[in-house]
């Protein structure tokens, strides 16, 4: 595939234009170059998009979880047949490695599937009465029309799990996808079209992010909202919603910590950190990113892991051999120079990177920066790039006070080889997720997740489906 599609609005079963005829530029991040261009949604748009999944509720609700379970499994399956064509265009809008948008593709396909699994599992209960002529039961019915919003930094991970989770339940769904990478989550969506999900159920918009979330939320046809984004448009989301009494998940921002015990095994630490930390360009929600390494390695953790941050290959993410691509667009490069310089005139060795290069696109350095004091603002605020902190600590209750120092509570990662230690971080560090020695995050199965200004709810695991639906209580006598 050489050439970029231009992407339609997906209503009531219509692939279509915006009614007004508008446009949005899509740029290449390897070449800042425009590559085509997206519809830009306006309210007729919307409206049209409200009465077709208002229209739709009643009828797929009503569809047997074994009916929505198949449809579901034959969108998977052409989700994986068309992998290589989907991710040649997600690394063509967004910039990450073709493999890694691959790997994103298939992973998404294992979602759906593991959705479909948990609509035929949505169970309700059988309460014990008080009476022998009394029966008590509990049903599980879908909350209604579901508004789902995603950002652009996993164009398929971030829609895949709203859309599969709402379906699932029985709900229809608006998706307002991102406008920097709007053909590959187009490219999902197309696949639940062609398996046969019916007119309206699924409609997929794009446009000026504020206006859509604006309008659609305190809408009387949306029951639900999810949102993957920042902090601060989080908290104003949630609170609009909550404004109309609407459920809302939200999966916001982080500042992950990574505790390197003295005992760890340094050489699985640094190879998967190094990995994890410079994947989508450290554009990742639960990115690795404050490093607290024990005193005694903490010389030798930090040069192993800046041998590491030099030996990525950067580049266009369509070339073979490339690590790390673009970051998505150039917003973020004068936000993460401004971090690395404030810390550098705190004191902070810049260890290696921080800096832009290259003649075109938006490409930045692997960097690392060490010992780096608490008053500097990339140890409060997510970079969300390439950029790692390594700072050292003595004994592990400062680092476990570092770790929670943030209002943040996404992700927080570990190295130990002790098991009273593991168990130690396992309670204390106030995070949703918590990986120990490995990386296992972000599999359908699992809780997804964070605490505090992190965000609330979950879009993985046996819970993520809960709320998409209402407990109904039914009492009868006789």
């Amino acid at each position: 595939m050489t050439t970029y599609p231009d992407t339609l609005l997906f209503i009531d079963g219509v692939w279509r234009p915006a009614s007004g005829g508008r446009t949005i530029p899509v740029v290449n991040p390897a070449t800042a170059q425009p590559i085509g261009s997206v519809a830009w949604a306006d309210r007729a748009d919307l409206d049209a998009a409200l009465a077709a999944a208002d229209r739709s509720f009643p009828a797929w609700s009503a569809t047997s979880s074994y009916d929505r379970a198949k449809l579901m499994r034959r969108a998977a399956d052409l989700l994986r047949e068309r992998v290589d064509e989907i991710a040649v265009m997600m690394t063509m809008e967004q910039g990450k490695p073709v493999s890694q948008s691959r790997v994103e593709t298939l992973a998404g396909a294992d979602i759906i599937e593991w959705f479909a699994g948990e609509a035929q599992r949505a169970y309700g209960q059988v309460i014990p009465s008080r009476a022998p002529d009394v029966l008590q039961i509990t049903l599980k019915k879908p909350v209604g029309p579901v508004a789902a919003f995603t950002p652009w930094n996993f164009p398929i991970n971030q829609v895949v799990r709203k859309l599969s989770a709402a379906i699932a339940a029985g709900c229809t769904i608006i998706v307002k996808a991102p406008e920097e990478t709007p053909a590959s989550p187009a490219a999902l969506i197309r696949a639940f079209a062609d398996a046969g999900i019916p007119a309206g159920v699924i409609n997929l918009v794009y446009g000026v992010p504020a206006e859509i979330s604006e309008y659609l939320i305190p809408h009387p046809v949306i029951r639900k909202i999810s949102f993957t984004g920042s902090t601060p448009v989080g908290k104003q989301l949630a609170a609009l919603a909550g404004a109309h009494m609407k459920r809302a998940t939200m999966e916001l921002g982080g500042h992950a910590p990574i505790i390197v015990a003295e005992d760890a095994d340094l050489d699985l630490a640094v190879d998967l950190m190094v990995a994890n930390k410079f994947r989508n360009a450290g554009q990742v929600c639960v990115s690795p990113t404050r490093f607290l390494v024990q005193e005694r390695i903490a010389d030798a953790f930090t040069e192993r892991f800046t041998a590491g941050a030099k030996a990525i290959r950067v580049g266009n993410g369509l070339d073979a051999g490339v690590d790390m691509g673009p970051l998505a667009n150039d917003r973020r490069i004068p936000a993460l120079e401004s971090l690395i310089s404030d810390a550098v005139e705190q004191g902070a060795q810049l260890k290696t990177g921080g800096r832009r290069f290259g003649n075109e696109g938006w490409f930045f350095e692997p960097t690392v920066l060490a010992d780096v004091p608490l008053s500097a603002r990339i140890m409060s605020e997510e970079p969300f790039g390439p950029v790692a902190v390594v700072n050292r600590f003595g004994d592990l209750g400062e680092a476990i006070t570092e770790a929670n120092r943030l209002p943040y509570g996404l992700a927080a990662y570990a190295f130990t080889q002790s098991s009273a230690t593991a168990t130690r971080l396992g309670n204390e560090i106030e995070a949703g997720m918590l990986s120990i020695n490995h990386l296992g995050l972000a599999l359908p199965e699992v809780h997804f997740g964070g605490l505090k200004d992190s965000g609330h709810g979950t879009e993985g695991g046996s819970e993520a489906l809960q709320a998409y639906l209402d407990t109904r209580l039914v009492t009868r006598k006789g």
